[in-house]
């Protein structure tokens, strides 16, 4: 058995159908996903109707990631044409009826079973909150495996991949397919294939796809202009994979209480977005 899984698309619907297609020619017809549909990228209904088609073909599951909370609990604080928050505003206000009751009914996490496999836990950040992290090394993550009943953690929110081992548990992350970090620009996924004894393993897939095509969209949806700096930020994480946007948000903050001796998300006026963007981002500058 093979089951595709694939976390933090963001909107990504160029490299999702580039993950899937390259999933379906291998077979697979089981797909898991892992939360963050949308959130920074251009058309927003293209990847919910891609997911949609999925969910009628195949066998899928969908669990609930952060972004998704941000849906639930729409903030009348969000802006248009505003960094730290037009990109929110503008994916928002391009959700349907049909959207929201998804999200809606969305868990934030499921213990599945396959054909007598061990369990498997999927969620987005741990079993435990959709927005706190799974990092290698690290106590609270090893404390969350000895209490998790599955032996296999499923998870994403990092946007990096990788694998936890501890106490015969084993986290698994998927990456991110949309904006992966340290990725060379490259969508990530995840595959998992059942062994002769029963047991499971992972292959960890990074493919090309056309990236330059998701920066048109950006700019040709009018996303650009709805939310400058965050967008600035996505063409180069799609290009090359690094920096976040929480690094880059991060330092627009820093230099706004530097300058007026306080800053409170979301109120980060463009300036210090601007500085910002020109410090971290070399083809801004």
């Amino acid at each position: 058995m093979k089951i595709a899984v694939l976390s933090d698309i963001h909107g990504n619907y160029i490299a999702l159908e580039e993950c899937i297609n390259y999933a379906l020619d291998k077979g697979i017809d089981t797909f898991l996903f892992l939360g963050d549909y949308l959130g920074e990228l251009a058309y927003p209904q293209k990847t919910m109707k891609f997911l949609y088609s999925l969910k009628e073909k195949y066998q899928c599951w969908f669990i609930k990631g952060n972004k998704e909370n941000y849906w639930l609990n729409y903030d009348q604080t969000w802006k248009e044409n505003d960094s730290t928050t037009g990109a929110l505003y503008y994916t928002y206000h391009n959700l349907t009826d049909i959207d929201m009751d998804f999200f809606h009914k969305l868990n934030d996490k499921e213990e599945l079973s396959f054909n007598g496999l061990p369990s498997i836990t999927i969620c987005h950040g741990s079993p435990n909150r959709v927005n706190e992290k799974l990092l290698p090394d690290n106590e609270n993550t090893f404390s969350i495996m000895d209490n998790n009943k599955a032996g296999y953690i499923l998870c994403g929110h990092t946007h990096i991949q990788g694998v936890i081992t501890h106490n015969q548990k084993v986290v698994w992350n998927a990456g991110s397919v949309g904006v992966p970090l340290h990725s060379n620009g490259k969508a990530q996924f995840l595959i998992l294939s059942s062994t002769e004894d029963l047991t499971w393993k992972s292959e960890f897939v990074s493919l090309d796809y056309n990236v330059e095509k998701v920066i048109d969209d950006l700019h040709s949806s009018g996303l650009y202009n709805k939310a400058p700096g965050w967008s600035a930020v996505s063409e180069y994480l799609l290009r090359t994979g690094e920096i976040s946007h929480g690094n880059v948000l991060a330092r627009a903050m820093f230099l706004c209480r530097e300058k007026t001796g306080q800053c409170n998300w979301p109120d980060v006026p463009e300036e210090y977005w601007k500085l910002a963007v020109k410090e971290m981002i070399p083809q801004t500058r």
